[in-house]
This record gives structure tokens, sequence and C-alpha cells, in this order.
């Protein structure tokens, strides 16, 4: 347990850092406005997420699974479990659940924010 979270720990520091690169870059590329970096970001990291997946259940190599889905990938962007996880559901044909499962959580993410903002400009006002 303790070398699995090690991994995740060293794979989410990797992930972190080129989140900040990739939208440091972006934001130097395009400028303020729109959040491509965000965006951009997602895109890559949950079509990495698609490709990993393929690849560590073909090639039986699931003991990186730790390092790269949770660790570099989730510290990437943790839309890209987001998106493995509806489409699991899809897959499974689980389409209603999946349906819900991305409303649910987009929804309930924003109101979660606005929630904290609410809370925290009433704390330090």
């Amino acid at each position: 347990m303790f070398y699995t979270t090690l991994q995740v720990a060293l794979g989410g520091a990797i992930g972190a850092a080129l989140r900040f690169l990739a939208g440091i870059g972006m934001f130097k590329l395009t400028g303020p406005g729109f959040p491509l970096g965000v965006l951009s970001v997602n895109i890559v990291g949950s079509f990495a997420m698609g490709l990993f997946v393929v690849f560590a259940a073909k090639t039986s190599n699931t003991h990186l699974s730790p390092f790269v889905m949770t660790g570099i990938l989730g510290g990437f962007t943790t839309f890209s479990a987001f998106s493995l996880e509806a489409y699991t559901l899809f897959e499974r044909g689980q389409t209603g659940a999946a349906g819900l499962y991305v409303l649910a959580s987009v929804i309930l993410s924003i109101a979660g924010l606005i929630a904290g903002v609410m809370i925290a400009r009433g704390l330090f006002a």
C-alpha cells in the first residue's frame, strides 16, 4: 500500500506540474479570456486516459495504473477520471446512470463551488 501511495504521489506531482505549465503556455499563446488552458488540459487528459486504459488492459500493465491514471492524469486533470467513469457507465449500457452522473457531477460541483465562495465571502468579509 505504501508503494502504491508513493506512485500516486509522484505521478500527481508530475501531472500537476504539467497542468501548470500547459496553462501558462496556453495563456501566453492565446491571452486572457476563454479558459482554453483548462479546456485543453481536460481534452488531452481525457484522451490520454482513453489510450492508457486500453493499453493497460491489452498489455496487462495494470501495475502502472496508480502512477499513470490516478497520479499523472489525476494530477493533470481530474476530468479524465470523470470522463472514464461516465464512459464506463455508458459502455455497460447504463445510459441513464451515465447521464445522471454527468449532470450531477457538473451541476453539484458548480453548486459546491458557489457555496464555498459564498461561505468564504461571509467569513472573510
